[in-house]
């Protein structure tokens, strides 16, 4: 295993052109600036929960829709995150949690299997974030994310009213959660944390 566990990423589309640099091992220090508002504020968060190191320049179509910029940044932190941990010797592998916002408890469950899945569920029709942001773009996000990382992910918004504080929750524990799986553990540093010796 690399001292440091660190990967940049390019995507360039006709849609977005993103780059993107993700120290794992870091202090929650990011630079974010995706054209959207609210998503710079959840991976802002993300880093400063998730203790990674976070820079994200991205410029995307968002006269048209938000949706192109949210999915494509997701593809390549998952990419990013995946390249980062590279054969994955020593981590803690699993992780889950309750993570409390306000009014608004969720649950997340994650194995860094190399085997990607979502399970996503939320309250139907819950209402945009302000004006623009629409709630579903948080699945998007998770669901690009989970299957480039190649991370078995499980999520669900046990109760809550606010729009803002379900999609906070939900990065938060998503961020929190990742902490505490990608950590080497000590006393199986040297070793690849399944029977098949290979995630």
């Amino acid at each position: 295993m690399s001292d440091i566990r660190k990967n940049s990423q390019q995507r360039k589309t006709g849609e977005t052109e993103i780059r993107l640099d993700l120290l794992i091992d870091g202090t929650g220090q990011s630079s974010i600036n995706t054209g959207v508002p609210f998503f710079d504020h959840m991976l802002t968060l993300f880093a400063k929960h998730g203790r990674f190191d976070l820079v994200v320049e991205a410029k995307g179509d968002i006269e048209v829709d938000f949706h192109h910029t949210v999915e494509d940044v997701g593809i390549v932190l998952g990419q990013a995150l995946h390249s980062a941990l590279g054969d994955k010797r020593g981590i803690t592998r699993y992780a889950s949690g309750h993570f409390p916002m306000d009014e608004t408890l969720v649950r997340v469950a994650l194995d860094l299997s190399g085997r990607p899945f979502l399970e996503y569920r939320s309250p139907e029709n819950v209402p945009h974030i302000g004006d623009k942001f629409n709630f579903t773009l948080v699945e998007e996000f998770f669901r690009a994310f989970c299957f480039n990382a190649r991370i078995n992910l499980h999520t669900e918004i046990l109760y809550g009213r606010d729009p803002h504080h379900m999609a906070e929750a939900l990065f938060k524990g998503l961020a929190r959660c990742l902490d505490t799986a990608c950590r080497i553990d000590e006393r199986t540093a040297d070793q690849i944390p399944s029977t098949k010796e290979v995630l």
